[in-house]
This record gives C-alpha cells, structure tokens and sequence, in this order.
C-alpha cells in the first residue's frame, strides 16, 4: 500500500504531465484538504466553537498564466472544460461546480488582487457530498493559484474570509468559517478549536495512539441544502426572541444552556430544540479541548456521543444510516466514540480509535453496515494533515 507521501508526489506528478500536454507550459501545483469536525456541528455560523482537522484528501490545482482575461478550467473530477472570462464574472449562482472558481475570482478581484488569464486544471480528491468539505478545498486551492500572478501577498485569514464570502454570494449556501479556515490553517497531527467570532484558534495534539476513521454512509438526502438553511433561520428566530429578555445577545454563542432553559418558554418548540443543540454542543467544545488537553481520549469519546444524539434529537440533521454507523462503532473494542460530521442528512460519521484497533475496525464496521443497509461504505483510516499551499517535490 503506498504512503500518503509517496501517494502525493504520484497524484502532482501525473497533474503536472497532464498540464503540460494540454498546454504547453510548466504549471505551478496548489493543493487544499478537505477536513473532518472531530465536533462542535451547526456552531459556526452561531458564532460558536468548532474543533476541525484537515484530512489528507486534497484539491489540486495545475496552474499557469495565459496572455488574455479568461480562465480556461478544465475538472478532471466532472470531465469538463469551460472558459470564464475575467471581465464578466458577476451573477448569481448558476448551480455549476464553476461558481466556486468564479466567485472567488471576482471577490479576489474586488479585493484588489491582480488576477490575469489563467490555464487551470483541477482533480479533486475529497469526496463530494461527503461531509468533509469538497467546497472549501476547491475554493482555497483555487484563490491559491489564482493569486500564483499577483504581485501582493495574500493574508491567511482574509483568504478563509474571501473564499467564504464566495460561498455566499455565488454559491448559494450560508456556510459559517469552519470549512476555509481550516483548509487554511490545518497543521498536521493537530486538531484546531476555533472560536468562530474572534477566529483566535488553539492547536491541540491529538495523541498517536488514536487514529480518525471516516466512515462514509455513501448516502445524501436531497433535502440536505434547504435544510441547512432553514436550521439558521430557525436559530436566528431564537436569537431575536432572546434578546427581548437578554439584550446582550448577538447570537447562539451568548446564550448558556442555563440562559436557555430560563427562557425556554417564550420559544416555539421547534426553535427552543434548535437553540439546545447549539447551546450545549458550545459547551461540548470547550470540554473537549479540556479532554485533548490532559490526553483523555474516552471523555472525549463520550462528548462524541453526547454530541451525536444532540444532532439526532435536538437539531434533526442525521438519518437512519448515520445512526446505524454510530450504534455499531460503539460496540467495538478501542473505540473511544462516533458521531455524523457534516452538515447531517447523510455524510459521514467521524470515529476515535486505538490506533491498534483502527485497521480491524473499518473491516468490522464495513461489515456490519454492508449486512444492515446492502451499501458498501467507504472507509478511510486518517491522522491529522497539513493545510493549503503551493506543492513542492521536496515535502
């Protein structure tokens, strides 16, 4: 089986011959992860707490400059070339994978960052519809090479920010920072726990006796992406009731889960059962720093639960088959605890293991899920990766 580093140089050096037939010309190499919230879900855009890791599973993207004002972008992922030009990028979302490359050229653009005609090749390795970020890996490794021509550095955090804000309004979807800033920010062997108001982040080891096993369900509810939306307007419903009776509050994160039971009469029911889960799964955040930090794997396991029945009960956002992953993971000997990650309805489910345990693990929850739902789950045994930035052999 080839290492991940040994698997990286083969993917960037068949990316660049790839380029080099199609155009001509040596291309500089960009690459983003994907990424898994080991916990902390819908908190985000709350204001709240996240805990995220970047995953080895990467975009990247083959770059070089071409003499006019379009990008010619070609997804090996989708089998399909288009050309964009650089002077007519605005519009809504048009519901193609391509509005995420043209939404951030035009914001970086607007940011007054020099932008010039661009060749581009894109392969994409995480998983679409997965749960683990397939948007903000390609957002990311796009602005990457973008910028790969302009004379003015780009800032970390004002990139997450941008390539963000492209999700917004050329997307369609009301993503919190989680997903940029991790690609970003991902150091390997770590996890970060953001604090998505100030975006200060901690980076807490996550020890090498445990191994992050992604389970995907292989299934995604169509319902996913109207639902996402309707889960934040019903908790800035919550917050505009609260502040009636706490004028300090800005959002989900200023509410303890004290405060919320104190008012818990004033909330229609379905909003007040939105507002828990975002309440206490804060506090689960913070807890489980505390447990990264003292190396107390099997607290943390059990905010994992705690979290997943959370998003079960309270924020309505798994599914019959994430449940069936989390129930028989809890069964197996080294695991520390399971959740869904995602945005729910489908996805993945995150696992801690014993790193001992991890590889008869995945077999034994391939199997069991196989024989309950006849679906062959994909399965991936990670460790925590690096972030965003321009592919080098010499890594």
């Amino acid at each position: 089986m080839l290492s991940e580093a040994t698997s990286y140089v083969s993917t960037a050096d068949s990316l660049a011959e790839r380029f080099e037939q199609a155009f001509v010309a040596k291309p500089r190499i960009f690459r983003a992860p994907g990424r898994v919230n080991l916990i902390g879900e819908h908190t985000d855009y709350n204001d709240g707490f996240v805990m995220p890791s970047a995953i080895g599973f990467y975009t990247w993207i083959a770059a070089s400059s071409r003499s006019d004002k379009i990008l010619h972008v070609r997804s090996e992922e989708f089998r399909e070339t288009l050309d964009l030009s650089l002077q007519d990028l605005a519009g809504p979302p048009r519901r193609h994978w391509s509005d995420f490359v043209r939404g951030v050229a035009a914001l970086l653009l607007e940011a007054g960052y020099t932008v010039g005609g661009t060749n581009l090749i894109i392969e994409g390795q995480v998983p679409i519809g997965a749960g683990l970020s397939s948007s903000a890996s390609l957002e990311v490794a796009t602005a990457l090479a973008l910028l790969s021509g302009s004379q003015r550095d780009a800032d970390p955090l004002e990139l997450a920010k941008l390539c963000q804000r492209a999700e917004h309004e050329f997307v369609g979807t009301r993503c919190g920072i989680m997903d940029q800033f991790i690609a970003v920010f991902g150091q390997v062997d770590h996890a970060l726990m953001l604090d998505c108001r100030s975006l200060q982040a901690e980076s807490l080891v996550i020890p090498h006796d445990a191994k992050l096993v992604i389970c995907n369900s292989m299934v995604k509810h169509d319902l996913a992406s109207g639902e996402y939306n309707r889960r934040r307007a019903d908790c800035e419903a919550g917050v505009g009731i609260l502040k009636r009776s706490l004028p300090h509050v800005l959002a989900l994160r200023d509410v303890t889960p004290k405060q919320l039971e104190t008012h818990r009469s004033e909330l229609p029911e379905i909003v007040y059962r939105r507002c828990r889960h975002v309440t206490t799964e804060n506090q689960r955040v913070l807890d489980a720093a505390g447990a990264l930090r003292s190396g107390n794997l099997e607290q943390f396991g059990q905010l994992m639960y705690e979290s997943h029945r959370s998003l079960r009960d309270d924020y309505e956002v798994s599914c019959r088959e994430l449940d069936l992953l989390v129930e028989i993971a809890s069964q197996y000997k080294g695991v520390y605890g399971s959740r869904m990650t995602g945005g729910g309805f489908g996805g993945c489910t995150i696992t801690l293991v014993e790193s001992s345990e991890a590889k008869g693990f995945q077999e034994k929850l391939s199997t069991g899920y196989r024989e309950a739902t006849n679906i062959t789950p994909a399965i991936y045994v990670c460790s925590a990766a690096q972030g965003a930035g321009e592919w080098s052999a010499n890594e």
